[in-house]
């Protein structure tokens, strides 16, 4: 079938930092112009409709995960680190990492944390409101997940600021090799050799998810070379994509003050106020799959080998599927988004990041009538990641 006629093609670079600051002019443009399009600068074929990025994150038999989630492709290129056993993998090797890690991360298994949680976000707050301005980033949405996160995990208290650099450098190399690629080389050896000694069964607090993922060796179901690199797993992706999680619900609500007025009457909604700002920010904006095969999507064939680029900030947006996709709503039913991934690959620490979520937003709902920018936020740029750098706020308290 020779589609090369009717195939749409873009030469914009998605990963440009006007892009990376804005890029719903691109979505909008890339969803008009039909189910697939050829990305010339990057050779390389985009899914913006939630249709079919939907559906492709389900088809791990055609879309596969184990060439790589980024650019780059491991058919032909060697990867900078072993590849990751969840994400860069596919069933039936993706099966046991993913059922350890789901039942050490299952929400039966995370209701021993939600009291010492919720305790530990009400702390945070009463001390971050000693002050009636400050930056929401670091003093909230990266501040929480540090304290809470680690201690679950099992790590040490020294070292835990090597967390967020990894995770950003890690997210930025699924991009191209480009100036954000290039920031987080210069420290890139000492971070991962921090990281990488946190994975060690030595290393861990025996109560916490890593001595589990250990134990789950010495039972047999993973080997004990797998071990590490799934410990490594939950480091590499456990902060920053809720960081950038938290970060988004406290813009929203900043920048949607009726919204606060409804969860504040309501605070049983903190959790789907999450996963509404998940929808409407999408801190994972995108992934790549390879075709397995000739794969054919709305009349195009993609062939096999070539990268396929899933816009999952685009999807979230997309108005086939989302009545006032580009509003916080609420009263929206947002489940069905592409936030978390979907399929045998969707994120296995949602559950972790709804848990964290809801007790900070809940204990500033408690304490907080009024959340507003005192300033213009600032954006932080990656080549996967949509998150911000800076969110000056204003807090008038109950």
């Amino acid at each position: 079938m020779d589609t090369t006629a009717v195939l749409p093609t873009d030469d914009t670079d998605p990963f440009s930092p006007s892009v990376l600051e804005d890029p719903a002019e691109l979505h909008a443009r890339l969803r008009e112009a039909g189910p697939v399009v050829h990305l010339t600068r990057h050779d390389v074929y985009a899914l913006s409709r939630h249709e079919h990025v939907h559906a492709a994150l389900r088809d791990w038999q055609r879309f596969q995960s184990a060439a790589g989630v980024g650019l780059s492709n491991f058919r032909y290129e060697e990867p900078w680190r072993p590849p990751s056993l969840l994400l860069e993998a596919d069933p039936p090797h993706h099966d046991a990492p993913r059922a350890v890690l789901s039942g050490v991360l299952s929400p039966r298994a995370l209701r021993s944390l939600r009291g010492r949680w919720f305790a530990e976000a009400e702390e945070l707050v009463d001390q971050v409101l000693a002050d009636d301005e400050f930056d929401a980033v670091p003093s909230l949405a990266q501040a929480f997940p540090l304290r809470v996160f680690p201690d679950a995990v099992g790590l040490p208290r020294q070292g835990r600021e090597n967390l967020l650099p990894y995770g950003d450098h890690v997210f930025n190399a699924f991009g191209p090799d480009n100036a954000l690629v290039a920031r987080g080389r210069p420290g890139l050896g000492e971070v991962s050799a921090w990281i990488n000694a946190q994975c060690r069964r030595e290393t861990l607090d025996s109560a916490g998810f890593g001595a589990r993922i250990w134990s789950a060796a010495d039972r047999g179901d993973i080997t004990h070379e797998q071990a590490p690199l799934l410990v490594r797993s939950l480091l590499t992706a456990g902060v920053d994509t809720t960081v950038h999680g938290l970060a988004a619900v406290l813009y929203a609500f900043a920048t949607h003050p009726r919204q606060w007025d409804l969860l504040r009457r309501d605070p049983s909604l903190a959790r789907m106020a999450f996963d509404e700002a998940v929808r409407w920010e999408s801190p994972v904006q995108t992934f790549f799959r390879t075709a397995l095969t000739e794969v054919e999507i709305g009349g195009t064939v993609i062939p096999d080998g070539k990268k396929i680029l899933m816009f999952l900030g685009s999807a979230n947006r997309d108005p086939r599927r989302w009545s006032a996709p580009d509003a916080f709503d609420l009263e929206r039913d947002p489940s069905g988004h592409v936030g978390f991934g979907m399929g045998v690959h969707q994120c296995v620490g949602q559950h972790v990041a709804r848990l964290e979520a809801e007790a900070l937003v809940t204990a500033l709902a408690r304490r907080v009538e009024r959340l507003e920018l005192t300033g213009r936020p600032r954006r932080h740029l990656n080549n996967t990641l949509r998150g911000w750098e800076s969110l000056p706020v204003r807090v008038t308290r109950t």
